[in-house]
């Protein structure tokens, strides 16, 4: 019995560091995808990372090995994000008078601001599913069926979303292509 349970500590204590190794390896990327799917919101990026690795490392010995590890991992923090976008919209259903809510404050003030608020402004009117799809697929370079599988979709939605999703911003930022100014 004692063998036992110190063979048990001994492989938690390897998947412990594992998962550690794991983690840091995709930091960047869970955070990078967070801060897009947030909408350019850092802090709150930052958390619902921290959260999703949390939920990823509790969850760990139930993974079953059906899809690849990143699959999983990018799927609970897909879920993290709408669970995060969840609670927002709830706190600012609840909030004070919007009329007199202050301005968010520009996460990254570079290049041509005008630009980048119309830009963040076409982005933001897309239906959640669309911008998930969008930036899994064409700003984290997941195949369609990968981010299908992240997003727990079949791989026809998800190509139903970025069609929509592209069709939606070619029809907001259309004259920008052609070197036009709005």
């Amino acid at each position: 019995m004692a063998v036992d349970r110190a063979k048990s500590d001994a492989s938690s204590l390897m998947r412990a560091e594992e998962f550690a190794r794991f983690a840091e390896a995709r930091r960047e990327r869970a955070l990078r995808l967070a801060f897009r799917l947030l909408s350019g919101d850092q802090a709150t990026a930052e958390d619902v990372v921290q959260n999703a690795f949390f939920r990823a490392h509790r969850a760990l010995a139930g993974f079953r090995g059906d899809a690849s590890l990143d699959t999983w991992f990018y799927r609970i923090l897909v879920r993290e994000v709408q669970r995060q976008r969840r609670w927002q919209s709830l706190r600012n259903w609840f909030a004070a008078d919007p009329d007199t809510a202050p301005e968010p404050l520009e996460s990254r003030p570079t290049g041509d601001p005008g630009l980048r608020r119309r830009i963040a402004a076409a982005f933001e009117r897309l239906s959640a599913g669309q911008r998930e799809a969008f930036v899994l697929v064409h700003l984290e370079e997941l195949t369609i069926t990968e981010a299908a599988a992240v997003l727990g979709k079949a791989v026809g939605t998800v190509k139903s979303h970025l069609h929509r999703a592209l069709a939606s911003l070619r029809a907001e930022l259309g004259d920008l292509r052609q070197g036009e100014k709005p």
